[in-house]
């Protein structure tokens, strides 16, 4: 999070002796000097505004997650209060200023944005209060380079930053045939890296990986990085070589333009019992849920419960993988969902994830994988090892990503990160419109889920995010059944699709632009949608195949 920045203002100008009094203002001491209400205040390293952390704060329904630090400030003195934010709703304040308290907010924003106000203490005031905070029961927010510039109120001030060492570590994390991912270690006081091509200046990112695009096939590149504060940059890296593959990551293979995604249930809850043979034909991708963690970090294994499907066998699903494949559907394992405990959170797990997804992918004739992690996901490294999947698989690889509503805020969170780092080899997000609170569409209105206009408000902030309308889908329950929350009739959800794709059936909320090439919608499940007769993928799936 960045640091809150107070500033002199008595004469216009800033004096010469003016500081910023504020201490630990980036948070690279962690919480050192502040205290957040309720534990909802942590330090995350991305995204961070600058340096190595930021401060992350979520609120819950009954509270805000503020997060405060005591300043020591000169009396009669004027202070301008700074701070940059991100995420959720994001408030900025002082108090026991002796005069007029302030403070200041913004609604949600995707990207970093600057706070600031001013404040004159009063006659007698030696300390204030400075605070940030979100808003009940909304989306975290990060806060990061906290300033109260002004006069010395003599608490001192956090030392100024020196010349960041080399990095090391810089490593080749996967290729495609047009993508070289790179990976190195952080440098202690380093507030981004420069990535070098050849002696050449390519890039600048803030955190500790990078993947560089638009390269040739089958043709090797020498990567070099250095690390940057304010006070300057490092020296070069030792190199690396990284070489593209012949082929590489085409982000799904042969799909239709518009595309229906089921999940089917290998396990028996009171839903209906398939075999994939008795799934649809509506359904052009079906993730077959779930894949199970395994004692290796970031692995993964999958047993069909023949005894809970009645006797179905493995012999059987294999043929019947292979039956889908013959007209032309997609079949992919899913990871994670509600009780999963997946984690990718190093390039060991990461490389063991896409090796044993890649074992399933040979094994059962999987086309690829769908990422449903519920509690939690590092972008970093699930980055990696997607990547890494992709160089094994090829251009056919199919990636799905089905994140919770709350994942998809911002393209600061994990999830959208995710998402947007392997946007070359992504098929589609089918965000889950379900089991969900109240969200910010971006238009920066909050709605509530079970409306055309929750549908489509939240799927704009995707596909002004970053995402190709191709790789945004509508995710809903197939039935009342299917979820605790969030069902809504096909209509709706039809009427969601003719929105975003010509405009037309919105509710209030009406895009700015349309998205003729949005690649369609999800239900939880198959197995569902069949106890419920096939109502969600007879509509709706007929629906998304009449798109123009």
């Amino acid at each position: 999070m960045a640091a809150l920045a107070l500033s002199f203002a008595g004469t216009g100008q800033a004096s010469a002796a003016d500081i910023n009094n504020a201490k630990n203002a980036g948070f690279e001491s962690g919480l050192t000097n502040w205290t957040c209400t309720a534990g909802s205040g942590t330090t995350v390293s991305s995204p961070v505004h600058s340096g190595a952390a930021a401060l992350k704060g979520t609120p819950a329904g009954q509270d805000n997650a503020q997060c405060s630090e005591s300043v020591a400030v000169k009396p009669n003195s004027t202070y301008t209060l700074s701070a940059w934010v991100q995420g959720g709703y994001s408030y900025l304040g002082v108090t026991g200023t002796g005069t007029t308290d302030v403070s200041t907010w913004t609604p949600d924003t995707t990207a970093w944005k600057q706070l600031s106000t001013t404040f004159t203490t009063g006659a007698s005031t030696t300390s204030v209060s400075v605070y940030t905070h979100g808003w009940y029961g909304q989306a975290a927010y990060y806060a990061d380079d906290i300033s109260v510039y002004g006069p010395d109120g003599g608490g001192g001030s956090d030392p100024a930053p020196t010349v960041p060492a080399i990095p090391t570590g810089l490593s080749v994390s996967s290729t495609t045939s047009s993508s070289v991912s790179l990976a190195w270690s952080a440098v202690s006081g380093a507030t981004g890296y420069n990535v070098y091509r050849a002696g050449t200046k390519i890039t600048a990112v803030t955190g500790t990986s990078a993947t560089i695009t638009g390269l040739t096939a089958s043709t090797s590149y020498s990567f070099q990085v250095t690390a940057t504060n304010s006070a300057g940059e490092s020296g070069k890296s030792t190199a690396v070589t990284g070489t593209t593959t012949a082929t590489g990551g085409g982000g799904g293979g042969t799909l239709p333009k518009h595309a229906v995604t089921g999940y089917w249930q290998n396990f028996n809850n009171g839903a209906t019992v398939q075999k994939l043979s008795a799934v649809s034909s509506q359904y052009d991708i079906i993730a077959v849920a779930f894949a199970d963690a395994t004692s290796t970090p970031g692995a993964v294994s999958f047993t069909l419960d023949s005894s809970g499907l009645g006797g179905y066998t493995v012999d059987q699903f294999k043929a019947d993988i292979a039956a889908k494949h013959a007209a032309g559907k997609k079949v992919v394992i899913s990871i994670g969902g509600q009780n999963g405990t997946i984690s990718v959170s190093d390039s060991t797990s990461a490389a063991n994830f896409a090796n044993s997804v890649y074992s399933l992918m040979q094994t059962y004739g999987f086309d690829g994988v769908d990422i449903d992690l519920e509690n939690g996901i590092n972008a970093t490294y699930m980055t990696q090892a997607l990547r890494s999947l992709s160089s094994k698989a090829g251009s056919s690889l199919i990636i799905t990503m089905a994140p919770q509503t709350i994942d998809m805020q911002s393209t600061s969170n994990a999830y959208f990160q995710t998402a947007l780092n392997i946007k070359d080899i992504l098929t589609v997000v089918n965000m889950q419109y379900y089991n969900s609170g109240t969200m910010l569409g971006c238009d920066g209105k909050v709605y509530g889920q079970g409306t055309v206009d929750f549908l489509t408000a939240l799927a704009c902030i995707q596909l002004q995010g970053g995402l190709a309308p191709s790789q945004v889908g509508l995710g809903l329950p197939a039935s009342t059944s299917a979820a605790g929350s969030g069902y809504v009739s096909p209509t709706i959800v039809n009427n969601a699709l003719d929105c975003l794709t010509a405009g037309t059936n919105c509710g209030t909320f009406k895009p700015s632009k349309t998205y003729p090439d949005l690649r369609g919608a999800m239900t939880w499940s198959t197995n569902w949608d069949a106890a419920a007769g096939s109502s969600w993928s007879n509509s709706v799936g007929a629906h998304v195949h009449a798109l123009p």
